[in-house]
């Protein structure tokens, strides 16, 4: 399907050819990151912007507050295991732009002990792929639907390497949904040089140490010597770099629902095995017999 002219101010029409898409990347490679929110305003479809309130998600909500008076709503995944520190930056945020953020918790849950009630404790621990659609890709695919979601602003930099080092300013996932990636590529220190500039509120525990900040059971510190901006995320696991919102969400939901239909039937054959043990009394004698 034919899409608008990439300096038009039509919507695109959904979906994309990779044509078109390589087409519109190699346009929105000469803009700025300002400029690149501003086609994606006039071009994107139903446009949010989803954000754990990372640095470049920050420097984007305070572009957008100066683009217009209409951002795209907030969006944000509450794993209940954030650090009282994101929290709170979620409020100021709230505050200082005057939106509401829309919140998205794991399904039937408002509270760890609620959570822990349902999935066991130490998920993240004993099956991380299941923690990851449960605290993440779930409740992103409940809000897309709820809200429908056509298109994403993003918080992703190039910079911050691993999959993210051939990062294009538009991309689109497996379930269709069109994901803009304004800062793709701006650097660390741009991002931070933004952020004291225009007084831009942070999480204060990057002032402790901390370079990324995630769920606090797969952060900590960085420590001496440690590269990359991402340090201290899942340390020391060169396999896992994403948290599962921006993998194949087809493949993850596959494998999830392995998992389950795995668990019943261990289940149902714990329970058979049950049923079938041979009722004994070996407390009684066997009766005696007479000569």
């Amino acid at each position: 399907m034919a899409v608008a002219s990439p300096s038009t101010g039509k919507l695109l029409q959904l979906p994309i050819s990779a044509e078109d898409l390589e087409r519109i990347n190699q346009y929105l490679q000469t803009l700025t990151a300002p400029q690149i929110l501003e086609w994606g305003l006039e071009h994107l479809p139903n446009l949010y912007q989803t954000t754990a309130f990372g640095l470049t998600g920050l420097v984007t909500i305070d572009i957008l507050s100066k683009l217009t008076t209409t951002p795209p709503p907030l969006i944000f995944f509450d794993t209940l295991y954030h650090f009282p520190e994101t929290l709170q930056l979620l409020r100021e945020v709230e505050s200082r732009y005057g939106k509401k953020v829309h919140i998205y918790k794991p399904e039937l849950c408002e509270t760890v002990e609620e959570f822990e009630a349902l999935h066991g404790r130490r998920l993240w621990e004993r099956d991380e792929s299941s923690y990851d659609y449960i605290v993440k890709v779930e409740p992103a695919q409940r809000a897309y639907k709820e809200f429908n979601v056509q298109s994403v602003i993003t918080g992703r930099r190039a910079s911050q390497g691993a999959s993210r080092s051939t990062l294009q300013p538009l991309e689109i996932d497996s379930t269709g949904l069109v994901k803009l990636n304004p800062l793709f590529s701006w650097n660390f220190a741009a991002v931070q040089a933004y952020i004291e500039q225009n007084s831009v509120p942070r999480n204060k525990l990057l002032d402790q140490g901390y370079k990324s900040v995630g769920d606090w059971h797969s952060t900590q510190k960085a420590g001496d010597g440690d590269a990359g901006e991402r340090a201290g995320r899942w340390a020391g696991r060169s396999d896992k770099t994403e948290c599962g919102l921006h993998e194949d969400y087809f493949k993850l939901r596959a494998q999830m629902l392995k998992k389950r239909r795995e668990a019943d039937l261990r289940k149902k054959d714990e329970s058979r095995g049950d049923i079938l043990m041979p009722l004994t009394t070996p407390h009684l004698k066997a009766p005696a017999i007479e000569a």
